[in-house]
């Protein structure tokens, strides 16, 4: 340690107690022998930054004048090789999720562990020795996590289980690399949690938190199966609530198409809508409706241009645009397969020249 080369660190955060919290915590930790200085914002970091390049930079996220995710975009584009750890609490995940464009891999929640941060610095003073082989894959990646939150919560919405069960799998064997401690292990898990659930309440799912009880988790396992179990929880009451529901989703089906029928809405667009597999929504539509869910959108809209071929001010070609054909043709060879005749004959049959 004695011949270790002095690491230039800088610590950014506007509470002035933080940053001199977190380089006593650095400075105690005595994983480094390290210079380090202070900044209150992003402006004010970049200014030292022009003539003392840090090799590791702790920022918090927000910050007035310039915060950190501004900061982060500016030495992005600066290249400057600088090793940036975000430092905030779980409720800004979403945001610092935002900075993994800027080359931010890992960070920190708030409020900083003793003994967390003396691992991080451990796996960071390997990185700066230039050994990024053996250090990167053990950083909490902030893209990786997102990433794999996204695939967790598709794979619940569409309620594929299997898929569900592997991604868990992955996680299981995968996150022991990031050497978490038990807090740090809690705190992730809630703010995984907290993401899914907001991501599927954003597409209507009306289910209820993901708020298991990690307080009786003695080991980092332990949290990930408490974690695995809410997620399976989730699946199995979103799948419930579709069951008991088959009936409304087709009606939910048929509405969005009746709105639409100006224009040719796919099966998969409307699956993907109602958060249900496209195939699976394909059997579901036949078995409630007796007819696919092509035969349907067509009948509907050769019904809506029979309305319309009633009323005399409307010309034919206007009526094909209004529901969904700019090719004329296309329209009369479809109207008589449904119907059994023309518009042009349909309209003779009423009396309408």
């Amino acid at each position: 340690m004695n011949h270790a080369r002095e690491v230039k660190i800088l610590v950014t955060d506007d509470e002035p107690v933080i940053r001199m919290g977190l380089s006593k915590l650095i400075e105690q930790s005595g994983v480094l022998n390290c210079e380090i200085r202070h900044a209150g914002d992003g402006e004010e970091a970049l200014r030292l930054m022009k003539n003392w390049t840090p090799d590791l930079l702790f920022t918090d996220i927000r910050m007035p004048v310039m915060d950190g995710l501004e900061l982060c975009r500016r030495l992005s584009e600066r290249q400057s090789g600088t090793q940036i750890v975000v430092v905030s609490g779980y409720s800004d995940f979403e945001y610092a999720r935002a900075c993994v464009d800027y080359g931010v891999k890992r960070y920190l929640l708030k409020p900083v562990n003793r003994k967390e941060l003396g691992e991080l610095l451990e796996k960071l003073k390997t990185g700066i020795r230039a050994d990024h082989s053996s250090s990167s894959a053990a950083l909490l990646s902030i893209k990786e996590l997102d990433a794999w939150a996204k695939r967790l919560e598709l794979a619940v919405w569409e309620l594929r289980e299997g898929d569900v069960e592997a991604i868990l799998e992955e996680w299981e064997n995968h996150y022991p690399g990031y050497a978490l401690t038990l807090q740090a292990a809690k705190e992730l898990f809630h703010a995984l949690g907290t993401t899914i659930c907001g991501k599927l309440e954003a597409r209507g799912a009306g289910l209820s938190e993901l708020q298991p009880d990690y307080g009786y988790c003695e080991t980092t396992e332990q949290s990930g199966k408490v974690f695995a179990d809410g997620v399976r929880r989730l699946l199995h009451e979103l799948r419930q609530k579709r069951l008991g529901s088959r009936k409304l989703l087709v009606e939910e089906a048929k509405a969005y198409i009746e709105r639409h029928l100006d224009r040719d809405v796919s099966l998969e667009e409307v699956a993907e809508r109602l958060g249900l597999n496209a195939s699976y929504f394909s059997q579901l539509f036949k078995l409630k409706t007796e007819e696919t869910f092509v035969q349907y959108r067509i009948r509907r809209k050769m019904e809506l241009a029979k309305r319309l071929l009633e009323k005399p001010h409307y010309r034919i070609t206007d009526i094909s645009y209004e529901v969904g054909y700019a090719d004329h043709p296309h329209f009369t060879k479809t109207f008589k397969k449904v119907v059994g005749c023309t518009p042009s004959e349909y309209r003779q049959k009423l009396g309408i020249e």
